[in-house]
């Protein structure tokens, strides 16, 4: 196929990009380069610097497909400055949307998020149970979400929406590059951690350590980035005209803060200080993911479900250095 990724300099995005043309695809990334580097493009790729809203100057009717990663995804900036996320995500993929069907592009795989269900009142979380985020960046992915569904009833769009809480690890490439994670400042636990056994950081704070899970800790679903783009391959493959087909994602079983830690002590062999500091409101104690339908509908199975294997990938990407080709 011939494809249009819009954030495909992002940290997924790029690694998304790189399966695609290891599997064949013609791809151009679109991307305004905000939170992605453009040294992190997979070689092979075209690159059209730009934002969200110029996708119609890029799509054409020999465009196949369109994988849309392009999105503002901080929780605590969406909550402090929500117009920016109603503007980048949602308007902005009212007009993608818009320029799809005026070229006549009719597949869409939407890179969407856990967090449209808020605080679960069970877990794992099905993609049947309510939605109801707790911050504007789970709002606005929901909002597409609804938006997504609505076009494919109106004008038989064929789209699937893919929903995962925590991604992490590296993939190296056919061509050699290794693409890991990066990001200004950093917010992610597993980057985080790494950068207390680099030496960068004097101790990882764990919010919290009187949770109702096991060693008192928050518990999270962690999914390698690998997995998850050969999820967003599938999904590529999958859905019919006029259906909008959700999938929630994730290796069906939650790693804690402290397992998190321990597991970058025993990779990396460094010690890593913690400090445990009060909770953070809104933190739920337990998120995970059921991928059932992603398992049943799309064929999708992890094949690196284990914390050990996606922390020795991320550490090998971390001790590439900051200068290394990347990825943000």
């Amino acid at each position: 196929m011939k494809v249009l990724v819009t954030g495909g300099a992002g940290y997924i995005g790029s690694v998304v990009t790189a399966h695609l043309l290891e599997a064949g695809h013609r791809v151009t990334v679109l991307d305004d380069l905000s939170t992605g580097f453009r040294e992190g493009v997979p070689a092979g790729a075209d690159f059209v610097e730009g934002r969200i809203q110029d996708a119609g100057k890029v799509l054409d009717s020999s465009y196949d497909a369109v994988l849309h990663f392009a999105a503002s995804s901080q929780v605590g900036e969406s909550v402090a400055d929500p117009g920016k996320y109603w503007r980048n995500n949602v308007a902005g993929t009212m007009e993608l949307l818009a320029a799809m069907r005026e070229c006549g592009v009719r597949r869409l795989v939407f890179s969407s998020t856990a967090a449209t269900y808020g605080e679960p009142a069970s877990v794992p979380i099905t993609e049947d149970d309510a939605t109801a985020p707790t911050n504007p960046y789970g709002a606005t992915k929901l909002a597409v979400d609804h938006m997504i569904t609505g076009e494919t009833a109106a004008h038989g769009l064929s789209a699937v929406s893919l929903r995962y809480f925590n991604v992490a690890g590296a993939y190296r490439a056919l061509s050699g590059e290794m693409i890991g994670e990066r990001h200004d400042p950093e917010s992610h636990l597993i980057p985080l951690v790494l950068q207390v056994a680099q030496g960068r950081r004097e101790a990882i704070s764990v919010y919290g350590d009187d949770y109702p899970t096991p060693d008192g800790t928050c518990v999270r679903d962690y999914i390698h980035v690998a997995d998850l783009a050969q999820a967003h391959l599938l999904a590529l493959a999958a859905g019919a005209e006029g259906e909008h087909l959700i999938c929630n994602l994730g290796n069906g079983e939650g790693f804690s803060v402290r397992q998190v830690v321990e597991t970058v002590r025993q990779v990396t062999g460094h010690p890593v200080p913690e400090v445990t500091v009060p909770r953070r409101g809104g933190d739920p104690a337990v998120l995970v993911a059921s991928a059932d339908r992603a398992r049943r509908v799309l064929g999708w199975r992890p094949s690196r479900p284990d914390l050990a294997d996606i922390v020795r990938d991320a550490w090998a990407f971390a001790q590439r250095g900051e200068n290394q080709e990347t990825a943000k």
